[in-house]
């Protein structure tokens, strides 16, 4: 089911991407907004004027971080919600939040 995580940019450039652990803590960048349209997440880097696009699951990801921040809870809500492998997930997760950091879109809080 997480397979089908993907982000998609609809212009620009590559960024720049961070090891990233379930230890770590994300914030919604300042200058994103995000609005979701029939269960997939429309997101706009206002900063770079990129748009870019998340699946369903992405989008619950998203919802996520927005509510947690924590990817360890992030990863323990899918891990509820979705009838995916413990390892097939975290793989899938830091994969996406990896996306999300080097597009600017997410921020590292700290621990």
């Amino acid at each position: 089911m997480c397979a089908d995580m993907s982000i998609r940019q609809m212009s620009g450039e590559p960024g720049v991407h961070m090891e990233l652990s379930l230890r770590d803590s994300l914030a919604v960048a300042p200058d994103v907004v995000f609005r979701e349209l029939d269960g997939e997440a429309v997101i706009l880097n206002l900063e770079s004027g990129i748009y870019f696009g998340l699946d369903q699951v992405g989008t619950r990801i998203w919802q996520l971080i927005q509510e947690h921040g924590s990817l360890q809870k992030v990863f323990e809500t899918m891990c509820d919600e979705y009838d995916v492998g413990s390892d097939t997930l975290e793989r899938d997760l830091l994969q996406l939040v990896d996306e999300l950091y080097a597009k600017g879109l997410v921020r590292a809080s700290p621990r």
